[in-house]
């Protein structure tokens, strides 16, 4: 008769990640401490603290980011890592206390503890690929100047506002190059009152504007905008001007640059046809999608997992007699974004996402939250393509071609 083995106990570890110093604890199998220690944010703490993590025996440790040196150094010494968000360890503490406060050695115990209570509702860290991470660093840094752009050209339209409105309103968009081409030529208004409608025409050509507004329309939106704050102080507000379009000339070569690298990247990346062979998805959507999904398969083992981290699937909250459904706050944002972004625009390409989308307006959902609605549907066909690593294909969705073939009936 064998005699199964006596399980080793378990031995788990927690990190407080910070800036400067990470608080680090210990616990056993009955949750009393073994060790507490805290280390400095530099090569020879990290290694400190692998190395006494590994003298107290721990495999299991949790944390609260998923990436970082810290979670590197942990995983080159081959430790398994749980993440544990930090909304989720807020309401961990109550466990412990109901006082709340908020202490780093304090947290760190507490995601000792948990990994060691809780470990079989805990996922391991599963890391992408070195190819898919340096991909989510470029299209975050493209979407973060993206952003600045935003900020930058609304300065640029509030300036003009004051100084000199027409220009403000003269082209579509502040930001475009014709429009930066004017302000770079006619940085005030005494300057652009030298401007006629036959100057205002040649103008144009001259700066190789392809638009197909006539001169006679240019000329009266910016005579009939209210006098701006003209005077003395002309070569400031000229000096301002060209200030904001510097920098929004320099941002908008930066965006293109890594627009391009990101194109680069996502040509060579495996799971790359699987993410441009949806519908409107071109080349920088296709690589955010990729990016924020990533190709670890194991860190979606489901199409619900995949939503419900994207906060596209609604919360369900019942209690006694009362149910209510609502709107998903704990979720990876960035990755919510991205799949929300491609919804929107898939609908304008894709029969089967219009109709799910006019469905969920038809119902009362306001934009956002019918965009959520075919972001939801996207996520099973999304996963599938992805956990077979095929490209989307039209032929083959089933719902789109039972619309196709109704439509058809209809309409015979």
């Amino acid at each position: 008769m064998s005699i199964d083995p006596i399980p080793t106990p378990r031995v788990c570890g927690g990190v407080d990640w910070a800036k400067d110093d990470h608080a680090v604890a210990v616990v056993d199998a009955d949750g009393e401490v073994l060790d507490r220690f805290a280390v400095s944010h530099d090569a020879a703490g990290l290694k400190n603290m692998v190395k006494r993590l590994l003298k107290r025996g721990v495999t299991e440790v949790g944390i609260e980011r998923p990436d970082g040196p810290v979670v590197a150094a942990l995983r080159q010494a081959e430790l398994t890592v749980f993440v544990i968000p930090p909304g989720q360890l807020k309401n961990l503490r109550s466990r412990y206390g109901s006082a709340g406060n908020k202490d780093d050695r304090f947290d760190a115990y507490v995601l000792a503890d948990v990994v060691r209570t809780d470990r079989r509702r805990l996922r391991p860290l599963v890391r992408d690929t070195g190819q898919t991470t340096a991909l989510r660093r470029s299209v975050r840094a493209r979407r973060n100047l993206v952003a600045h752009r935003v900020a930058v050209a609304n300065q640029l339209r509030a300036h003009p506002q004051v100084v000199f409105p027409g220009a403000a309103g003269l082209f579509s968009e502040i930001d475009s190059d014709i429009s930066l081409r004017f302000l770079e030529r006619f940085t005030t208004q005494a300057q652009a009152s030298w401007l006629s409608v036959k100057r205002l025409a040649a103008w144009p050509h001259a700066a190789r504007y392809s638009g197909r507004t006539p001169a006679q329309t240019l000329y009266t939106r910016l005579t009939s905008a209210p006098d701006g704050d003209t005077g003395d102080h002309d070569p400031v507000d000229a000096a301002v001007t060209l200030a904001y379009v510097t920098t929004l000339r320099a941002l908008n070569t930066q965006i293109d640059i890594l627009a391009g690298r990101i194109a680069e990247q996502l040509e060579l990346h495996p799971d790359g046809l699987v993410f441009t062979s949806l519908p409107r998805s071109g080349k920088v959507r296709a690589a955010r999608l990729l990016a924020e999904i990533g190709d670890a398969r194991g860190r979606f083992p489901t199409p619900d997992s995949l939503a419900c981290l994207a906060g596209v699937a609604p919360s369900t909250r019942q209690s006694g007699k009362v149910k209510a459904v609502t709107f998903r706050w704990g979720a990876d944002k960035q990755l919510r974004d991205a799949l929300c972004d491609f919804a929107g625009d898939s609908r304008h390409a894709n029969p089967w996402a219009a109709a799910l989308y006019q469905r969920a307006r038809d119902r009362g959902h306001d934009h956002p939250h019918a965009v959520r609605v075919l972001a939801r549907a996207w996520v099973n066909v999304i996963w599938r393509c992805w956990h077979d690593n095929v490209p989307y294909n039209p032929a083959a969705h089933g719902a789109l071609q039972a619309l196709i073939n109704q439509n058809q009936q209809a309409a015979a």
